[in-house]
């Protein structure tokens, strides 16, 4: 048995040919989609990098494990205490361990551990390749790192091979010599001059004014990511510089299968297509960003190519990305832990069973501290720490109608959002109380000063607010962060 996962930083299959997008920025994985299953509500219960891929890991919300956020106490993986044995938990129960469990040789091929001191994300694996960059590697520096390793094992089989491909993430790297593919194509259909009309009366980083985070510097060597977006001719360098990282790292997963099919092995690998988070493209006001617990930031891809059993078919029905562990375990027929806190969908692939969750909740805490609830065609957002967006406190969207949350009607349908609360209210008691531990750490994270990635921050933001023109917003940031000013 061969198994390669493609783990494609901040990609959004808002962004996928094979999700109906209508440029064509990625035909090899489409290629792959067309004859295995895609999942359409596939969430990361928390966002972003480190909380999401420790998630998969472990197999655990963060909410147990921990890891919500990317610095402070909550971002490191809970320790087992008196409990631990001589080896811990991620040994035999981690993501990779499952692969390894049954005789497959695991092998991982990412920078992840380092860049975030994540040294955990290694448990499980084999071999460990370090692409050296930290996250800032284009698919060029990937790539042969991937083709050397199929080539040297060609004659080997059950192995499992997790690659970690960052074009899509900020700031948008393929080299110049790539062009723009896109050059002559329209916009996404719901970008318009009224809607950038609108997101400029937005204050926040990676607003249409701070797009690199709390300023509107640019880097001469990644000039498909602009600083500002003031017109439309902004609006395409921005959106054509992420379809085009989406677009080079497609070209380069062409690499890999031209590779597999000369090797004459191509029909009987196993692929696992989908992402850490997706990429907030214009969602809340947002570009460039994968920094709330929404639609841009939470939905991610999900597609299983398994000879042998669904082909060509797609599963709207609701799941986490940590589910993926007890669908692995029952695909492999080996027995879940009891600590995992997935359920599988296994059925799906094996039969095309739909056996979706009634609701999903979704965290984000690096950036602004939020808990969402997806459930029907709804899109709830609790916010506790704004990140300096100046959020309302309770948001609604109907994600079928407004898949960019363009319009919060939360105070319209007040007993939707009842009901959403109900749902937050239900999985917080189920996770305070299976678990040995007694402090939520989205509250660790809000005593600690707020998210590492505003933290500090409003100062200087705030006098950059006064010098361009929106010294409106600075009474009301004063007022929800008091604190920052003294």
């Amino acid at each position: 048995m061969k198994i390669i996962l493609l783990d494609l930083d901040s990609t959004s299959p808002s962004h996928l040919g094979c999700y109906g997008y209508h440029r064509n920025t990625s035909p090899n994985i489409d290629k792959i989609a067309q004859t295995g299953i895609k999942f359409t509500n596939y969430y990361t219960s928390d966002a972003p990098c480190f909380p999401s891929r420790t998630a998969l890991m472990t197999g655990q919300f963060g909410i147990h494990n921990g890891v919500v956020g990317h610095g402070g106490t909550a971002a490191d993986v809970r320790h087992e205490g008196v409990e631990r044995g001589f080896k811990d938990r991620l040994a035999t129960e981690s993501f990779p361990a499952l692969f390894r469990s049954t005789g497959m040789k695991t092998v991982l091929i990412s920078p992840f551990a380092e860049r975030h001191s994540s040294y955990t994300f290694y448990a499980g694996f084999n071999e460990m390749y370090n692409t050296g960059k930290s996250g800032m590697e284009s698919a060029e520096e990937v790539t042969p790192v991937v083709l050397d390793w199929l080539k040297r094992n060609k004659e080997q089989d059950d192995w499992f091979l997790y690659v970690n491909y960052w074009d899509p993430h900020t700031p948008y790297r393929a080299p110049a010599s790539f062009g723009n593919p896109f050059e002559h194509e329209p916009l996404p259909f719901w970008i318009s001059e009224e809607v950038l009309a609108k997101h400029k009366e937005k204050v926040g980083p990676h607003s249409v004014h701070e797009i690199n985070m709390f300023n509107n510097e640019t880097d001469e060597n990644y000039k498909r990511y602009p600083g500002e977006i003031q017109d439309l001719d902004d609006m395409r360098t921005m959106i054509d510089g992420y379809d085009c990282g989406i677009k080079h790292m497609d070209n380069h997963i062409g690499m890999l299968l031209r590779e597999l099919e000369e090797q004459g092995v191509m029909d009987e690998v196993i692929f696992i297509i989908t992402a850490d988070h997706g990429e907030n493209m214009g969602e809340l006001g947002i570009y460039g960003e994968h920094g709330t617990a929404d639609q841009g930031t939470c939905n991610i891809p999900m597609i299983i190519r398994w000879p042998g059993y669904t082909e060509g078919q797609t599963d709207d029905e609701l799941h986490y990305h940590l589910d993926l562990l007890p669908t692995m375990a029952e695909m492999l027929e080996q027995e879940p832990s009891d600590n995992w806190d997935g359920k599988s969908f296994a059925p799906s692939i094996k039969e095309g069973t739909k056996n979706g969750r009634e609701f999903l909740v979704i965290s984000q805490c690096a950036h602004v501290c939020q808990r969402s609830v997806r459930f029907d065609d709804w899109l709830y957002i609790r916010t506790y720490h704004d990140g300096y967006h100046l959020f309302d406190r309770e948001m609604l969207f109907h994600i079928k109608d407004d898949p960019h949350e363009q319009h919060n009607i939360a105070s319209q349908h007040k007993d939707i959002c009842k009901e959403a609360v109900y749902f937050l209210n239900e999985w917080h008691d189920h996770m305070m109380d299976s678990m040995s531990f007694d402090i939520d750490p989205l509250w660790t994270v809000m005593k600690e000063g707020g998210p590492f990635h505003a933290k500090g921050a409003l100062k200087d933001y705030v006098d950059r607010l006064a010098k361009t023109g929106r010294a409106h917003a600075i009474p009301e940031l004063k007022r929800r962060h008091p604190a920052e000013f003294i």
